[in-house]
C-alpha cells in the first residue's frame, strides 16, 4: 500500500507530461523568440489568443533580433521576431525564411529627464554616439558627463539605430543591456545618460530628444519624416502551418491590427506611406 501511494504521484505526472506531449505533438504549443521591440506585442497578442482558443499555447521570449533569426533558421523554434529584415543580418539565409511583416515600431533617442536638451541635430547624435561630444553643456545642457548606454550587438533596434544615426560611423565602447526594459529603466536613474529604445517603450520615466526639429511620432515615422524605424517581422522557416499559421492569421487579423497594434504604440503596416527595402531605399 505503502508502494502504491507513493507511485500514484509519478504516474499522475507521467500521466500529465504525456498529455502535455500529445498537445505539442498536435500542433497545441508553439515557441517565438527574438526581438525585445516586438515582445510586447506579441506577447499581448498571444494572451488574448490563448484566452479565445483554451489548450492552445503561444510560448515568447526575447534574445534579440539576432537570436530570432539564428534560432528559426536553424529549426529550434516555430517563429524568429525580428526588427531586422533577414538578410540584412550576415549568417542568414534569407531565401529560407518567409517574412511576416505585423508592425512598424519607431524608435527614438531617449535621455535621463534632468539632462537640460531636447532637440538635437542628427551630426550631434552621432557625435555623442562616437564619442565627439562628452558633456551635454556642448549642446546647451547640463555641466554634466554624457553616458552612454547602448543595446547588446544582437539587437535589431541598435542595428536600426546607428543605420540611420552613425552612418557607417563606429559608436564608442560603452555598457550593453539586453533588455530594452532595462535600458530605459537606467536611463531614468543615471544622470546625463542617454540610449534609444521603440516608442512602445517610452514612458514618463525618461525624455525623448526630437531630431533637426522633428518630433518622434507615428505620424511622422508614417511618413518618413523620421527615419528611425523598421518593420517588425515575424519569421516562419517555409511556410507556416497548424497552430504557426493559425496565430499569424490572428495577429494580422483586423481584430489586432486595428486595435492592439495601436493601444501598445506601434503602427500597422496599413497605416503607412512609404515602403522601404531591407537596404533602406524608399519603393513605394
Amino acid at each position: 500500500m505503502k508502494k502504491l501511494k507513493l507511485l500514484l504521484p509519478i504516474i499522475g505526472l507521467t500521466i500529465l507530461l504525456s498529455g502535455c506531449s500529445k498537445w505539442i505533438d498536435r500542433g497545441e504549443s508553439i515557441t517565438a523568440v527574438g526581438s525585445s521591440a516586438l515582445q510586447p506585442l506579441v506577447e499581448t497578442v498571444a494572451e488574448s489568443f490563448q484566452a479565445a482558443n483554451p489548450g492552445k499555447f503561444i510560448n515568447v521570449q526575447g534574445g534579440g533580433s539576432g537570436t530570432g533569426l539564428s534560432q528559426v533558421q536553424s529549426g529550434a523554434v516555430d517563429i524568429g521576431n525580428s526588427d531586422l529584415f533577414a538578410e540584412e543580418k550576415s549568417g542568414i539565409d534569407a531565401s529560407a525564411l518567409v517574412d511576416h511583416r505585423v508592425a512598424v515600431v519607431g524608435i527614438t533617442p531617449i535621455v535621463n529627464k534632468e539632462v537640460g536638451v531636447k532637440d538635437i541635430s542628427m551630426e550631434n547624435l552621432r557625435k555623442l554616439f562616437t564619442g565627439e561630444i562628452t558633456n551635454w553643456k556642448e549642446l546647451g545642457g547640463k555641466d554634466q558627463p554624457v553616458v552612454i548606454l547602448n543595446r547588446a550587438s544582437g539587437s535589431g533596434t541598435r542595428s536600426t539605430f546607428e543605420k540611420w544615426v552613425l552612418d557607417g560611423e563606429t559608436a564608442i565602447r560603452a555598457q550593453e543591456q539586453d533588455s530594452s526594459g532595462m535600458v530605459r529603466q537606467i536611463v531614468a536613474d543615471t544622470p546625463g545618460a542617454i540610449s534609444y529604445v521603440a516608442f512602445s517603450y517610452v514612458t514618463n520615466d525618461v525624455a525623448t530628444l526630437s531630431i533637426d526639429g522633428v518630433e518622434p511620432t507615428d505620424d511622422n515615422v508614417t511618413t518618413n519624416k523620421w527615419i528611425i524605424w523598421a518593420y517588425e517581422h515575424m519569421y516562419t522557416k517555409n511556410q507556416p502551418k497548424q497552430l504557426t499559421k493559425e496565430f499569424l492569421n490572428y495577429m494580422l487579423s483586423e481584430e489586432v491590427q486595428n486595435n492592439i497594434v495601436g493601444e501598445l504604440g506601434y503602427i500597422p503596416v496599413s497605416r503607412m506611406q512609404v515602403e522601404r527595402d531591407w537596404e533602406g531605399n524608399i519603393v513605394k
